[in-house]
């Protein structure tokens, strides 16, 4: 049997704002999460989306730097709607959150943008356009 995919760890410089970024896109995580050392929710798909914050990743490899230049990894939510994917990204950009796309028509078929969380990793909303 090969490998499954069944976690995404993301490495956290602000804890509690990166999990106030990810409460107000729906996931439960409870308010004591802010102070943990580590953080997982487990999401509709089966998988888990791991919080951790930069010491306890200094605690198992004290040689870890934070990546330069651009992402590498980003994450997308699907949303109900076209109006939805607007919704969300408003909501966020109007929290103070840096809105990175806003909302568009993609050629390949979707209402599409994207927002970045605290630490900058891209985070897409999207959303299926109908079909003619």
């Amino acid at each position: 049997m090969p490998p499954v995919l069944d976690v995404i760890g993301l490495v956290c410089t602000d804890l509690p704002a990166t999990l106030a970024f990810y409460r107000r896109l729906g996931l439960d995580l409870p308010a004591a999460a802010d102070s943990e050392p580590h953080v997982e929710v487990t999401l509709a798909s089966g998988v888990r989306l791991c919080f951790d914050p930069v010491s306890t990743i200094h605690s198992f490899d004290p040689s870890w730097t934070a990546p330069t230049g651009s992402h590498r990894a980003g994450l997308a939510f699907r949303c109900a709607s076209q109006a939805e994917v607007d919704a969300t990204y408003d909501d966020l950009v109007g929290a103070g959150y840096r809105g990175h796309l806003e909302p568009f028509d993609a050629f390949w078929g979707q209402r599409y943008a994207t927002v970045h969380d605290p630490d900058g990793t891209p985070v897409d909303l999207y959303a299926a356009l109908p079909t003619p």
